[in-house]
């Protein structure tokens, strides 16, 4: 039982049962009227013909029209074709009645769910067999008879021409997305390529380094024969100085390589989060300091900035959007708030995976909130040593 209504949505349901309850009102109401009424509203004109049966069974043969239409999404030409099966049985079956106040909203729904679903070709073939539908609907109808084939068929076709514009319109929001998202893929490769380009340089510039470094101390160290106490040790100070700058350039190196920014310029720490803050259009904007302000490893100073730079990419940027920036200097680690206004169409998720992923460089965490288009983010970055 599962397997036949696999697939089946909530929206289905409700369509069908629409349709469905429509068909039971109007079969019931053929079933209900009195003789009196069906000679009334043919001598008036309002019915083209009398009724021809009564019968309680026209109601479950109706309904086997359109309670298929539950399956549309597997195939909306066999449902349109067991409809114009059920409708020509229901002329056999019963004659004149009112169909069309139920049998004519089935064709238009299932000619739009024909041109919404298929093809050229199989669109066509779904909007014909609704013609036929309609023509199945109204060929024993009590109502309107034949004549009211002049204005359902074109209605079909305009109902038809709807569902087309909709796939168009679904078809290209789709290659739109498909298309976003290869861009953003092959941004995304472009980046990682630029970074792996960088971090080979820079791989390439500490292999030089210590090559050049080793040397210097190797030929300053077998200089040392026939020294004077004295003269050796200004050598072996000029030793541990070297030594001691090598390690420095070695630690500023590989921090890039970790961090993935490659720029050889003053790396940013979180004194320059005062000068991010001013270069945005939030006069309002502001940062404030708690705890016990310190110098901290480069990494860690570093980090801290990338993480409230990737934040705010994600905030309005306008004059009347501020942006909170509060950072707690701990015993034991470094905590980072960040609260604005989100930017229409800012992809917050993105920003804040960047900023998670910089955290967890250093073993911390980034959690971002946003709520009735404010966002709000804690970092923390642990302390060691």
């Amino acid at each position: 039982m599962s397997e036949v209504f696999r697939g089946i949505k909530v929206r289905d349901w409700v369509f069908a049962g629409v349709l469905t309850a429509l068909g039971a009102v109007l079969m019931v109401a053929d079933v209900s009227v009195s003789s009196a009424d069906i000679d009334k509203a043919v001598a008036d004109g309002s019915m083209v013909h009398t009724v021809s049966s009564q019968s309680p069974w026209m109601i479950p043969v109706f309904l086997a029209a359109t309670v298929p239409v539950l399956w549309w999404r597997r195939s909306v030409i066999a449902v349109t074709c067991v409809a114009i099966a059920v409708m020509a049985l229901h002329d056999a079956l019963f004659g004149w009645v009112t169909r069309c106040g139920a049998g004519l909203p089935l064709v238009f729904a299932l000619a739009f769910l024909g041109a919404l679903t298929y093809e050229r070709a199989k669109a066509w073939l779904a909007c014909a067999l609704a013609a036929l539908l309609s023509a199945a609907v109204l060929v024993y109808d009590a109502t309107t008879g034949w004549s009211a084939l002049g204005i359902a068929v074109p209605i079909t076709l305009i109902v038809f021409g709807v569902g087309r514009a909709a796939r168009h319109r679904t078809m290209l929001n789709q290659e739109l997305s498909v298309r976003d998202a290869e861009l953003r893929r092959l941004r995304d490769e472009r980046a990682a390529l630029m970074v792996a380009g960088d971090r080979a340089r820079l791989s390439r510039q500490l292999d030089g380094l210590l090559q050049d470094r080793l040397e210097q101390l190797t030929a300053a160290a077998e200089s040392a024969d026939g020294l004077t106490p004295v003269q050796a040790k200004a050598l072996l100070e000029s030793i541990e100085s070297g030594s001691r700058q090598t390690l420095d350039d070695m630690r500023e190196i590989v921090g890039l390589l970790r961090g993935g920014d490659v720029a050889l310029a003053p790396t940013p720490t979180v004194a320059h989060l005062d000068a991010l803050l001013s270069r945005r259009r939030a006069t309002d904007s502001r940062l404030t300091v708690a705890g016990n302000p310190r110098s901290l490893p480069a990494t860690v100073e570093l980090s801290a900035y990338r993480i409230v730079e990737h934040l705010i990419t994600a905030l309005a940027d306008r004059p009347d959007s501020p942006i909170d920036v509060a950072v707690r200097f701990e015993d034991d680690a470094l905590e980072i708030r960040v609260a604005g206004p989100v930017d229409r169409g800012a992809d917050v998720k993105a920003a804040a995976a960047r900023a998670r992923e910089r955290a967890k460089l250093l073993g911390g965490s980034v959690d971002v909130k946003v709520t009735r288009g404010r966002a709000g983010a804690v970092a923390q970055l642990p302390l060691l040593g």
